[in-house]
């Protein structure tokens, strides 16, 4: 089912969380074992994040051979495995960077094969070691451009032809908001309009990037509707878990910590009590986002489930 009809036929607001796939050589066990314990709260959806290639060094005869490899393979396949075995829908992430158009329309073709109606489209970041995101060659530059091939394929439009077929795909497709603005975009207005621009080509909803002032999501949802974006704007918590959060997250995701969160996280001894801080404030910020009516909850579980099952203990 469509993340958008979930919505649709919800009364309350729904729980649903972020996955990351076992490093290379690690079994999927240990990734069902942080599943297990938040099924209990029917999150009606599940996000499996891929990673971006990285490049490695292989000693040859004393000579550093540089290869690209990906640590964390496995997206699709994982996606399938949870969609069997918790009988929930599943939600790659499908990337511009590390793809080929032509290995992204193979990766959504086994995609409607599986029966995986939903795909969040993300341009993805800049390689390990680059300042700046490259695309790779014969693939996409920006998300937009991933939103559109998305939509042509459910045309029927593939890549090389069209095909005339009375069964083509009808992906419900996600992208990705910046209720701070995305680090590269000059202006929040600026980013606004390009999201904008991936509602206009097909794009059916927005999931944040993670935020721990509500008023700056409620602000990002009031200027996106005032500029015609109707779409469900779903909010994106995760929790502070450890003290290195304070410089990690704001150097990665561009993001501001209210002062109070941060004097909290100053005072904790050990990052036993930065946990526990953390998950307070994420009940505090999902409290009041699921009095405001969101239509979803959407939690970035970094691959542990401790803390965002103590969150939807207290909120669900």
């Amino acid at each position: 089912m469509k993340v958008t009809e979930h919505i649709d036929r919800a009364a309350e607001t729904l729980f649903s969380f972020e996955v990351i796939p076992p490093v290379k050589g690690r079994s999927i066990e240990e990734l069902y074992r942080n599943i297990d314990p938040l099924m209990e709260f029917n999150p009606p959806f599940i996000d499996v994040t891929t990673s971006r290639e990285e490049y490695v060094y292989i000693d040859r005869d004393g000579l550093l051979d540089k290869k690209r490899t990906r640590m964390r393979p496995g997206t699709l396949g994982i996606c399938a495995a949870i969609k069997h075995k918790y009988d929930v829908d599943t939600i790659p992430h499908v990337l511009c960077g590390g793809f080929t158009r032509e290995e992204t329309e193979y990766l959504l073709v086994d995609c409607q094969y599986l029966g995986i109606d939903n795909v969040m489209a993300l341009r993805g970041d800049a390689m390990k070691g680059e300042k700046y995101f490259t695309p790779t060659e014969g693939g996409h530059t920006y998300a937009s451009q991933l939103v559109r091939q998305i939509g042509d394929l459910n045309k029927g439009v593939y890549l090389h032809e069209v095909v005339e077929t009375d069964q083509c795909p009808d992906f419900c497709i996600g992208v990705a908001g910046y209720p701070e603005k995305h680090m590269e975009a000059p202006s929040l207005k600026t980013d606004l309009k390009w999201l904008k621009h991936k509602v206009d080509l097909g794009a059916d909803y927005v999931v944040t990037q993670m935020f721990f002032d509500n008023q700056k999501y409620f602000d990002f949802v009031r200027q996106a509707r005032e500029i015609g974006i109707e779409v469900p704007i779903i909010p994106g918590v995760k929790p502070i878990a450890v003290k290195k959060h304070l410089q990690l997250l704001p150097q990665v995701f561009r993001t501001d910590l209210p002062e109070e969160l941060i004097e909290a996280v100053l005072a904790c001894r050990d990052n036993r009590e930065v946990r526990q801080v953390g998950i307070e404030w994420a009940i505090e910020q999902s409290r009041e986002l699921k009095e405001a009516g969101v239509p979803v909850l959407h939690f970035y579980s970094m691959g542990k489930s401790d803390n965002i099952r103590a969150i939807a203990e207290a909120v669900f």
